[in-house]
């Protein structure tokens, strides 16, 4: 298959590594809601009416890998609005030499898929960037999430 992979190397340990990969919000979006750290756990994410998806973590191996499987997903610009649903998203952390591994497929997001470049460009940001600066800087880049309605403001204070 020619699922999406992209991988880069950064300074930590492979356990700094495992943990970011594990703080979905502080990369991904703060508008995840739900466990992202249990096996078993399922969280739903959302970006306006782009795009949801509910996720289940299916393997969590400390400092070696992470997987998350697609139960359901929508697109508001695709003929297929379910393009991602029953795909992987694998993350493989390895040490090489000094250096700590990610390797990030999303087995499934083919190059026939219809949202394959805006998915892949999204994800190579997400993960090359904001994952990225998360692990080495402690601060990601997430979506802020949507902005609240008067109703949600007074019921959060």
């Amino acid at each position: 298959m020619n699922s999406f992979t992209t991988s880069f190397t950064v300074d930590q340990t492979p356990e700094i590594t495992f943990s970011a990969i594990n703080n979905v919000r502080g990369w991904w979006s703060q508008a995840i809601n739900g466990p992202t750290d249990k096996v078993g756990g399922e969280f739903d994410y959302h970006f306006q009416d782009v795009h949801r998806c509910k996720i289940r973590v299916t393997e969590l191996i400390p400092g070696k890998k992470v997987v998350w499987l697609v139960l359901d997903n929508y697109f508001s610009f695709t003929e297929d609005e379910t393009e991602w649903k029953n795909t992987e998203i694998v993350f493989d952390i390895s040490r090489t030499s000094d250096k700590t591994e990610i390797r990030f497929t999303h087995q499934g997001l083919v190059p026939e898929y219809e949202c394959y470049d805006a998915c892949s460009e999204g994800w190579g940001t997400y993960i090359n960037s904001s994952l990225r600066d998360l692990i080495e800087t402690g601060k990601g880049d997430p979506n802020i999430g949507d902005p609240m309605t008067e109703t949600e403001r007074a019921l959060a204070v």
